[in-house]
């Protein structure tokens, strides 16, 4: 997939003894977007800025050992070992030594002019992984400029981070011009440690320029056209997050030296052998327990809250990702975790003054958000009329933020409509849920609509699913009401092979799946780590009218409408 930016100039700093000026240069070929305005909160500003740096660059995967310079030496001693091992007699090895003699002298002269050569190289491959970290920004940083909020988003280098930076306007004084929407900056390694020179006692000035929209010559030298090839895993990810928010999950609430001890633990200590995990020990009444696995090392979070009803260990993985947060804990106020279970995603939102950075983690560092997880197929499946979707974008569009309840208020559609018709829209990356805020906020991923015929068969599970609903393999199939608003789904799913399989799927009062069970491999080994298997997924899709009917005169009940209600009601 290849995107294309438009730049007028480069992104950049200006220092003076007494002021630090920040100039991002915006795509000119989106629709223009700015904003110009005076930091008021430089310190917290400059650690949220450099905390998503860390998430832009982060890659924990296993890098392999080097072996280039053992090859080298065991092809060098090829010719000396062959000749060792096919000796038979002493009047050969005696012939040979004059002749090992003058090779061994051959290979020094060869090592003595060949030596600049791979000292050379050597700068060049250490150049190539400084210019390398800065070329995995694989798309520019996107800036969205709200009327309550600027944030900034970003994606890791292995697609298993994702770090959102949220700014009120609070955060600004005298903002002078502003244009609301999405765009890409121009972003460099060197502006980053720009970010570094911040100092409370200098005036730091945020611009995101207009200038390059008001530029009439399209030939202007200063424009740049950086065309720039993007793995659909990429783009997958991106829209797979939003997805993993709506999910229900436990809320825990943090103090910042909870989040600086499990820093500490990871820091002083290293595993040699699995498991390599965080236990939350969730008890109700009782602060969070978590158990660092495998030394057994628990820490007691006395100043930490949960809303677990009950007894409840959730394990995650990829633990050492929670570093990229270490520059935050200084000048965070707490931190809201929000865990969907064990070996699924987590978020962790740090609360600034006036600002929220969100880093989203997928279950483990080698399951990263595109090619593994499929939470949208977890979401509330409904089909909505073009009309309708139409309605629910615009009343958005108006807005460029609002809850669900509000939403359905403005176009008289019902809640669940409404968040059906919104996933199809994070799907196709023009909307983002703020699990911060507990809002939906207008983002437009791309200036060009996205490849959905690409990016829609993320899944194969889906795909399969949609087969055997056609074919008409879902047999003995039953919707029942719960006395908790949801609904209860079974059925027999035949497959190819004639086998039949028992499905169950359990949906809460939102349409959501709460859980499941199938006697399939995918289920019995993964369980829903990665999402349904193709047998929950066909059932629901043959169920979806009598659920939708069910659902109806059932009269589930309303999302609440402020902030704080809504993230309640998914965790």
């Amino acid at each position: 997939m290849k995107f294309q930016y438009r730049y007028f100039g480069h992104s950049g700093a200006l220092q003076t003894p007494t002021s630090t000026a920040l100039q991002f240069a915006p795509d000119t070929l989106r629709a223009p977007v700015h904003f110009i305005g005076e930091v008021n909160r430089h310190l917290p500003f400059r650690e949220g800025m450099s905390a998503l740096h860390d998430v832009v660059v982060g890659d924990l995967r296993f890098q392999p050992r080097d072996k280039s310079a053992y090859l080298e030496w065991l092809a060098s001693q090829e010719g000396e070992l062959l000749a060792q091992y096919m000796a038979r007699s002493d009047e050969l090895k005696a012939r040979m030594a004059p002749l090992r003699e003058e090779l061994d002298v051959l290979r020094q002269r060869k090592s003595a002019m060949l030596q600049p050569f791979y000292r050379a190289q050597k700068r060049y491959f250490d150049h190539l992984y400084k210019v390398n970290r800065e070329a995995w920004f694989v798309l520019d940083p996107v800036i969205t400029v709200h009327p309550d909020r600027v944030f900034f988003e970003c994606f890791s280098q292995d697609e298993s981070s994702y770090g959102m930076f949220s700014c009120g306007h609070e955060v600004f004084d005298r903002v002078s011009d502003h244009a609301f929407g999405t765009t890409n900056v121009d972003y460099s390694e060197s502006l980053y440690d720009e970010f570094q020179k911040i100092r409370d006692y200098k005036a730091t000035r945020l611009a995101i320029d207009p200038g390059g929209f008001q530029v009439q010559s399209g030939n202007d030298p200063a424009f740049h056209e950086p065309k720039i090839e993007v793995p659909d895993s990429w783009v997958r990810g991106f829209l797979q997050v939003s997805s993993a928010m709506l999910l229900p999950a436990h809320r825990l609430q943090l103090h910042p030296m909870d989040v600086h001890n499990i820093c500490l633990v990871l820091r002083r200590r290293k595993e040699r052998a699995g498991p390599r995990s965080l236990r939350f020990i969730l008890r109700p009444g009782q602060p969070v327990r978590i158990l660092f696995e495998p030394w057994g090392h628990e820490l007691v979070c006395p100043r930490s809250s949960h809303d677990a009803p009950a007894d409840i260990d959730i394990r995650v993985w990829g633990r050492r990702r929670l570093l990229q947060l270490e520059r935050l804990v200084p000048v965070a106020q707490g931190f809201t975790v929000h865990l969907l279970g064990t070996g699924m995603p987590s978020f962790w939102v740090a609360r600034l003054p006036d600002m929220e950075f969100t880093l989203g983690l997928s279950g483990w560092t080698a399951n990263d958000w595109s090619r593994n997880g499929h939470f949208e197929l977890l979401q509330p499946r409904h089909d909505v009329d073009q009309d309708s979707l139409l309605r629910v974008f615009a009343a958005l569009g108006e807005r460029w933020r609002a809850t669900t309840a509000e939403l359905a208020a403005a176009t008289g559609l019902s809640p669940l409509t409404v968040e059906s018709a919104l996933g199809g829209y994070v799907q196709a990356g023009r909307v983002v849920y703020d699990i911060a805020h507990g809002v939906w906020r207008l983002r437009e991923l791309s200036r060009e609509p996205l490849p959905m015929e690409r990016l829609r068969h993320a899944s194969p599970e889906e795909a399969a699913a949609a087969e055997l609903v056609q074919a008409g393999r879902l047999k003995d199939t039953k919707v029942e009401a719960r006395a908790d608003g949801g609904l209860l789904l079974s059925g027999l799913c035949g497959t190819k092979s004639s086998r039949q399989y028992q499905v169950r799927l359990q949906l809460d009062a939102d349409q959501r799946v709460a859980t499941g069970e199938c006697q399939c491999d995918h289920f019995i080994r993964l369980r829903m780590t990665k999402g349904p298997c193709e047998h929950m997924l066909a059932l629901r899709l043959a169920t979806a009218s009598a659920a939708l009917a069910l659902g109806t005169t059932a009269g589930a009940p309303t999302p609440a409408t402020d902030s704080e209600e809504r993230t309640a009601s998914i965790g």
